[in-house]
C-alpha cells in the first residue's frame, strides 16, 4: 500500500494520524481514495481502510468552480521552473504521454480536529478543493463543501489562538484566515506568493507547524534541481513572511525515476519527524510512506537528516534479516520491485550500481555474511563508503560460491557494489558473528 504527500497529526485521543494520497496503480499520481493510517507507538500501525472517495465530489467537472487566483499549467507567465516543465515536456512527448493524466483523481489532503470534529481538506486532480467533516479521527469524511480556491495540496493550521489558516498553492503558495466553522473564508484575508519559485524554491505541498513561538513551512523545493527535497522557511506570522531555511531531507536517489517529494513535521511522544514519499518500481509512482526522526538546533534551525532503511526504528542487529527492499539510497539501473514471487527485492541490477542501508549497529565483530538472491553477481560490501570493501559475495544461479567479510562493532552504513550481474535479484541479506 503506497501512500505519499504525508501529513501527519497527533489527534486528541493521543494517536499519531497519517493523512495522504494514495497511489494505487502505477501510471498515474494517486487515486480516487483516500486511507488513513495511525499509530500509538510509532511501531504498531493500523490501515483504517476507505476514508473519502472523489465520487462524493459532485463538482469536480464544474469548470465554473470558484477560484482565487493562483499560478498553473496554463499560466501566461509561467514560473522559470514550469517553463522548463514544458519545454521538457515538449522535447520528451511520448515520455510523458505514457504517463496519464485523470481529472477525477484525489491529490493530497491534510485534516484537523476541532470542537468535536474532524475535517479534511482535499484537492482534486481537476484544480478544485473542499473540505469533508467525521465524528471519527480516521472518517469516514462525508458532506463535502467546495471551496472558493483552485490549485492543489491544501494544508490548515490552527494558531494558539484558535484563529484557523487554510494554505495552497503549486509554484506560489497562498493563505487566508478559515472562519470558526472551518469550511469558509475570512473576507479580506487572503494572502498570495507566501512562498514562491524565486525567493524559496517552492514547488508544492505546503505544511505549517508552529514550534516555540516560530512558524515553520514545510513544501517541496526546486532549490536543488527538482522538487525531491522538502525544504522549510520560518515565520513570526502564520502567513508571513516567511524566510527560506533550508532542507530536511532530499529523496533523490530513492530510485532512477524519482521526481517529487511532499511530507510534514509532526511532535509524537516528544520526538520530532520528518514524514515524506520516496518513489519506487522504476517510475514516478508508487510512493511509499517513510519517516525520519529530526533534531532542532537552539536556534530552530533543522538539520538535514539522509535517508534511512531503519526509519523510525533502531539500526539492524547481528542475525537480523533484512529486507533488500529497504535500501535507502541507489544509484546506476537498480530499482525495488515486486518480482514474480510476490516479495520487494532489488531488481534491474546492472554492473556498477549500488545500493546503500542505513543502519546496522554491532557490539561485536561480525564476520559471515548471507544473501539471498537469484540469477548471478558478484557483490562487493562497503562500510561508511570506505574505498577498501570489507567483504564480497559470489552468486552463481541463486547459490552463494564464496563469500567473505568482516566488520567491526559500531554503527555502520552498508553499501553494496554490484559487478557481473546477470539477471540478479536481491532479496535479503543479514550478517552473522560466528565463532571460527
Amino acid at each position: 500500500m503506497h501512500i505519499p504527500d504525508p501529513e501527519a497529526h497527533v489527534m486528541p485521543d493521543g494517536r499519531v494520524y497519517v493523512y495522504g494520497s494514495w497511489d494505487q496503480h502505477g501510471g498515474t499520481y494517486c487515486s480516487k481514495e483516500y486511507r488513513v493510517v495511525s499509530s500509538h507507538n510509532m511501531v504498531d500501525w493500523v490501515d483504517h481502510g476507505k476514508s473519502f472517495d472523489i465520487n462524493q465530489v459532485k463538482w469536480v467537472f464544474d469548470k465554473n468552480a470558484p477560484k482565487y487566483r493562483n499560478v498553473d499549467w496554463d499560466s501566461e507567465n509561467p514560473t522559470p521552473f514550469l517553463k522548463k516543465l514544458k519545454e521538457d515536456m515538449a522535447r520528451n512527448h511520448d515520455a510523458y504521454k505514457k504517463f496519464e493524466f485523470h481529472g477525477d483523481l484525489l491529490y493530497a489532503p491534510d485534516a484537523i480536529y476541532r470542537n468535536g470534529k474532524y475535517y479534511l481538506y482535499f484537492c482534486t486532480s481537476g484544480g478544485t478543493e473542499g473540505v469533508a467533516v467525521s465524528d471519527k479521527p480516521q472518517g469516514p469524511f462525508v458532506n463535502p463543501v467546495r471551496l472558493p480556491c483552485g490549485g492543489i495540496d491544501p494544508a490548515v493550521f490552527i494558531d494558539d489562538d484558535g484563529q484557523a489558516y487554510y494554505f495552497w498553492g503549486q509554484f506560489r503558495a497562498s493563505g487566508v484566515k478559515l472562519k470558526d466553522n472551518m469550511v469558509e473564508f475570512e473576507e479580506g484575508s487572503l494572502l498570495e506568493h507566501i512562498l514562491t519559485e524565486e525567493e524559496h524554491g517552492f514547488h508544492e505541498g505546503i505544511s505549517v507547524r508552529k514550534r516555540n513561538g516560530i512558524y515553520y513551512c514545510i513544501y517541496s523545493c526546486i532549490k536543488r534541481g527538482k522538487p525531491t527535497a522538502l525544504a522549510y522557511a520560518t515565520s513570526k506570522s502564520p502567513l508571513g513572511p516567511y524566510e527560506y531555511r533550508g532542507i530536511i531531507i532530499d529523496n533523490d536517489g530513492c530510485d532512477p525515476q524519482t521526481w517529487n517529494n511532499h511530507g510534514s513535521i509532526e511532535e509524537v511522544n516528544g520526538q520530532w519527524y520528518v514524514f515524506y514519499h520516496r518513489s519506487s518500481r522504476n517510475g514516478r509512482t508508487w510512493r511509499r510512506l517513510c519517516i525520519e526522526p529530526i533534531f532542532f538546533n537552539e536556534d530552530g534551525t533543522i538539520p538535514e537528516v539522509p535517508m534511512t532503511s531503519q526509519g523510525a526504528g533502531r539500526p539492524f542487529c547481528v542475525g537480523e534479516k533484512i529486507e533488500a527492499y529497504r535500501a535507502c539510497q541507489l544509484s546506476g539501473n537498480v530499482y525495488i520491485d515486486v518480482v514474480d514471487s510476490g516479495y520487494e527485492a532489488l531488481t534491474g541490477i546492472k554492473d556498477g550500481d549500488t545500493a546503500i542501508y542505513r543502519y546496522v549497529e554491532w557490539e561485536n565483530p561480525v564476520n559471515e555474511v548471507h544473501i539471498e538472491a537469484t540469477g548471478s553477481g558478484e557483490i562487493k560490501i562497503y562500510l561508511d563508503n570506505r574505498k577498501q570493501e570489507s567483504g564480497r559475495v559470489l552468486i552463481v544461479n541463486g547459490k552463494i560460491v564464496s563469500s567473505s567479510f568482516k566488520g567491526e562493532p559500531g554503527k555502520h552504513e552498508i553499501k553494496l557494489g554490484f559487478n557481473r550481474a546477470d539477471d540478479l535479484v536481491i532479496y535479503r541479506l543479514r550478517f552473522d558473528a560466528c565463532n571460527r
